[in-house]
């Protein structure tokens, strides 16, 4: 879609935003409904670069559900796990 990086962008700007609001060593859920690399991995790993957050793995918080991949973050897919295609990684404050 079009739409895709000015969401990326947005997106962006959401997570750098609730990482900068929680406590020092709080937990920010950063979840999307969207298969594309730019809008999850992409957004995800450029905000904890940039902000020096821990990533957490998230496989660890979804015990029952199977088929997670390598992680730490975690891409649920209709056809594997009966959802919408989900993403799911969680970044630490520093």
């Amino acid at each position: 879609p079009e739409d895709v990086a000015a969401l990326a962008k947005l997106q962006r700007e959401l997570l750098a935003a609730a990482l900068r609001h929680v406590r020092p060593g709080g937990v920010v859920a950063y979840v999307t409904c969207s298969p594309h690399l730019a809008e999850t991995v992409g957004v995800f790993t450029g905000v904890a670069r940039r902000l020096g957050a821990e990533v957490l793995d998230a496989r660890e918080y979804l015990p029952g559900v199977p088929d997670l991949g390598d992680g730490p973050t975690v891409q649920l897919w209709p056809h594997r796990h009966g959802t919408d295609a989900m993403f799911l990684g969680l970044l630490r404050r520093p």
